[in-house]
């Protein structure tokens, strides 16, 4: 019988919130009969990879605000190296560019660490099966709020360095092209989200959720 049920994987970088949803998963009757096997547990977004790879589980877990590789990156490589695997995110983020980034990337299942877990419970069986759920606290967030800039790949990684504290030298050496190009695109960044100094930028892309908060700045 053990073979025949789902099996997990939970990852998150607090081990008091792994030992509760392990407890939650693998109870029978709570949301499965039988309970959910889980079969590893990450506590940085590499490691969340790698076991990923290693058992292709059928439901992911997944809080986004962890080391070493965001969520979205961690929805992308299990979609890449596990498509059956059914990615269920659990966030206190609420930044409307991260849920936004989620959902296109193709999320199955969305919910707020804040909210109560009964609409978790009741709707993961569904979500194991195929049905895809975004609670309705994120829904609304993405009704009432206006989506943010949309950035470019070059632009992305040109934020991404510019908050590492890099020179338009350093960042043109470092993606092989020339200075006026990287000013180019931190001219555009600006723009964009309407900002005048590095701080401001900052304090944008984070509100957004266009950088991972979990990352030093």
């Amino acid at each position: 019988m053990d073979e025949q049920r789902y099996s997990a994987i939970i990852a998150d970088d607090h081990a008091i919130v792994r030992t509760g949803l392990k407890d939650a998963l693998e109870k029978p009757g709570l949301i499965e009969p039988d309970g959910i096997r889980v079969v590893a547990e990450a506590g940085d977004g590499l490691s969340a990879i790698a076991e990923i790879r290693k058992h292709r589980p059928d439901l992911l877990l997944l809080d986004v605000s962890m080391p070493m590789a965001g969520g979205v990156e961690v929805l992308v490589e299990a979609r890449r190296w596990s498509k059956d695997t059914r990615v269920v995110v659990l966030t206190g983020v609420s930044a409307v560019g991260l849920v936004s980034d989620l959902v296109e990337a193709g999320v199955d299942g969305l919910f707020s660490k804040a909210s109560d877990n009964t609409e978790f419970y009741e709707k993961l069986p569904g979500i194991l099966r195929g049905q895809r759920h975004i609670s309705d606290y994120f829904l609304k967030i993405l009704e009432e709020t206006p989506k943010p800039p949309v950035l470019t790949d070059r632009e992305r990684q040109t934020l991404n360095m510019i908050l590492a504290g890099r020179s338009n030298k350093e960042i043109a050496e470092g993606f092989g092209i020339s200075i006026k190009t990287v000013d180019k695109h931190r001219t555009s960044l600006m723009q964009k989200l309407k900002v005048h100094s590095v701080p401001q930028l900052i304090a944008r892309a984070l509100k957004e959720g266009l950088i991972d908060p979990s990352k030093e700045l």
